[in-house]
């Protein structure tokens, strides 16, 4: 059977609506903790997903285990092989690729849509005009070499492809209605931190728009997956 590995930071962003479907396509999945866990199955598995997480790329000091987890990405880039990361595994594979990790002009959380470049509407077609969730501070420059995908008003850099095999989103389309009630909870802090955001107005919005969202990741990632024989 072939391996699907996914590098996990917090129990609660786990790979969503994405683990049924790897399940169905005959990956067997391994959750490897990136802070206590040895994340060599990651290496050579025949794809790799990067999760999202509370914490910064650039606080490496606190957390030692990112010089690891993002030199085992770049290993991976550079031999071809499948990569994802969403949110903080984006900005892990933008790091690997040498691209700058920084803070925001502002908090992005909740649900809108993306505008996708030319190259985007190729290659992430199934999210156009589709409102997705954002959840983050930070954001990458764009790698040398690598395509941009996507933007939304508050970052410019939201999605990029490097070569075929590797997608990195900073948004979460891998995300469900009911994995979200665990979010809510998860980063109870940070929503209290955010203006004009509450919990009772993100589960509307959910309801509003996880739906759609969860059917067009799937269309988009099985497609994906179906092009590369996976």
């Amino acid at each position: 059977m072939k391996r699907a590995a996914a590098i996990r930071h917090v129990a609660f962003e786990d790979l969503g609506l994405l683990e049924a479907l790897l399940a169905a396509r005959g990956f067997t999945i391994t959750y490897l903790e990136a802070a206590t866990d040895d994340l060599a199955p990651a290496r050579d598995a025949a794809l790799t997903v990067v999760l999202g997480g509370p914490i910064s790329i650039n606080d490496r000091a606190d957390y030692p285990f990112l010089d690891g987890e993002i030199a085992l990405v770049a290993e991976r880039l550079v031999a071809g092989l499948p990569t994802w990361g969403f949110c903080l595994g984006a900005q892990a594979m933008a790091a690997a690729l040498g691209a700058r990790i920084h803070a925001g002009p502002a908090r992005e959380i909740g649900w809108s849509a993306l505008s996708l470049t030319a190259a985007g509407r190729r290659e992430l077609a199934e999210l156009e005009g589709v409102p997705v969730l954002h959840w983050h501070g930070e954001t990458f420059d764009l790698p040398e070499g690598a395509r941009l995908l996507a933007s939304t008003d508050i970052t410019p850099n939201q999605a990029f492809a490097f070569e075929g095999h590797a997608l990195a989103l900073q948004f979460h389309p891998e995300v469900t209605a009911r994995g979200l009630e665990h979010w809510f909870v998860g980063h109870t802090g940070e929503i209290a931190a955010t203006p004009d955001i509450d919990v009772a107005g993100l589960r509307v919005a959910t309801a509003r728009h996880a739906a759609a969202c969860a059917r067009a990741g799937t269309a988009l990632f099985t497609r994906w997956l179906d092009e590369r024989g996976l």
